[in-house]
């Protein structure tokens, strides 16, 4: 038997390219996928003359593996995990390592990394960002679970991961149990959000300044020179610039009705677990569910007229207010998410390590851009910075865009085109830097219909109190609790 550094299951397009990476960085890999015949094909085809091993059943490519064996899972996350790893599990030996590199949701990371440990294996789940380009060239990669599992990963993660303009590797230890996918699903999640602004810009560009693809081809050009400089502003602008061998822009012809996989989802659902004001990307989830809508929103077109009129002002002050807004407001989808990464990484001891996860999230993933440097900067200077807003960097930064910030959302409100992931980043932004908001009435009301009792300014945080507003409802108040 050959001995290979690693197995992969699953030669779906990921699957496939992340071993090529492998194989380019000197490592052997030993292959299997349930339907044997790709495995056969891929042998044939991209992994013909390469230090790889196809197999023909998991008992054959764990019999290829050097000990500790690492046998890495790309497949579809949910149920197939968690029947791989029953299949894998009778072929390791104590100290063996199982790795998933899919998508899946941390608590089954958590669970799973449990189980396997009490099965005196061990469990990495990895967080792979970079889509299939990425898994070819160098991805982001995200690993956490099993502490002990690191030091045996290490050379092959690190050797495939994308590398800053330094050389370091866009991947380190996250930290127990399910911190890796943690870190990958607000990845994600920040990924909902950017993709919804910059779709945002696009609509205000195309219908409320009636731009040309050719018009917002040059305009986003020009933002991926600037502090805006990243691949999903890069992506943007050849899809406006693309067209099809008849000569017909794409993008005119893509079905305005967006998928999602979960992980925006799922993400939106941690932060109400936790109690963390998630607002933007909760509304990037709720655009694509508003976009899936398309039979409704036709029919509702021709019944829910606006009275909107069309734009009178400015186009080059508009597009420079826009740049501004949307840069203020990604200032404010990453100051949420890392403010749920360090609600949940309290929740579960993971010590997680914010300027680290920004160096990730620097080369290789979906959400990389320049800005990423700013926020590792940002906790360099203070690993306790409880809100990406309060550094000096970015507080000034949405100082100066704020009122530009104010005019797109004005503007597109007059104009009857929904932002709502810009608009409610200003929400959010207003909410956050106001001493005291409306609460007080809420938890009047409260007290009011159901006695759930209140704090008072006159008096110290803990103590709670009781009014009979009606003269009806007596003194009993309800015990006090957060759901």
């Amino acid at each position: 038997m050959a001995e290979m550094d690693i197995g992969l299951i699953g030669l779906a397009v990921m699957g496939e390219n992340l071993i090529l990476n492998i194989e380019s960085r000197g490592f052997g890999v030993a292959v299997f996928n349930r339907t044997v015949s790709k495995v056969d094909n891929f042998m044939a085809g991209g992994a013909k003359g390469k230090n790889i091993v196809g197999c023909h059943s998991i008992e054959e490519l764990c019999a290829n593996l050097k000990r500790p064996r690492r046998v890495m899972l790309m497949v579809k996350a949910g149920k197939p995990v968690d029947d791989f790893i029953e299949l894998v599990l009778p072929h390791l030996e104590e100290g063996d390592i199982i790795i998933d590199g899919g998508n899946s949701h941390f608590p089954d990371t958590i669970r799973r990394t449990e189980y396997v440990e009490s099965k005196g294996m061990l469990y990495i789940g990895t967080g792979v960002s970079g889509g299939e380009e990425g898994a070819l060239k160098g991805p982001s990669i995200m690993p956490g679970g099993s502490p002990a599992a690191w030091e045996h990963v290490r050379p092959i993660f690190q050797a495939i991961a994308a590398k800053t303009d330094d050389g370091s590797p866009c991947c380190d230890w996250v930290g127990r149990g399910g911190a890796g996918h943690f870190v990958k699903m607000v990845h994600n999640g920040i990924e909902y959000g950017d993709m919804q602004m910059i779709c945002e810009s696009y609509m205000l560009m195309k219908q409320g300044l009636g731009m040309s693809n050719e018009e917002m081809h040059e305009v986003f050009a020009e933002w991926n020179e600037g502090e805006l400089d990243s691949y999903l502003i890069e992506i943007t602008r050849d899809i406006l610039g693309y067209k099809d061998e008849d000569g017909n822009a794409v993008v005119d012809l893509v079905l305005d009705t967006a998928g999602q996989k979960g992980t925006g989802k799922w993400t939106a659902i941690a932060a109400l677990d936790e109690g963390q004001p998630l607002t933007l990307i909760g509304e990037a989830v709720f655009a694509r569910c508003l976009s899936a809508l398309k039979e409704e929103r036709v029919e509702a077109s021709g019944i829910l007229t606006s009275e909107a009129t069309g734009f009178g002002g400015d186009r080059d002050a508009l597009l420079n207010d826009l740049r501004q807004a949307l840069y203020a407001s990604k200032i404010v989808s990453y100051a949420q998410g890392y403010q749920l990464m360090r609600a949940v990484s309290q929740h579960n001891d993971w010590g997680l390590n914010y300027g680290g996860i920004a160096l990730m999230w620097r080369g290789g993933c979906i959400i990389r851009s320049v800005f990423l440097g700013k926020i590792k900067e940002a906790f360099d200077k203070n690993p306790d910075l409880v809100n990406l807003l309060l550094d000096p960097f970015f507080a000034e930064a949405v100082r100066a865009s704020q009122s530009a910030w104010r005019r797109v959302v004005t503007t597109a409100i007059e104009l009857g085109i929904p932002i709502p992931a810009m608009s409610s980043a200003l929400a959010y932004f207003d909410g956050y830097r106001n001493a005291r908001l409306p609460a007080n009435l809420l938890q009047a009301q409260r007290d009011y219909f159901g006695a759930h009792t209140y704090e008072r300014v006159d008096k110290p945080r803990g103590e709670f109190f009781h009014t009979n507003w009606t003269g009806r409802g007596g003194t009993t108040a309800s015990s006090t609790y957060t759901a």
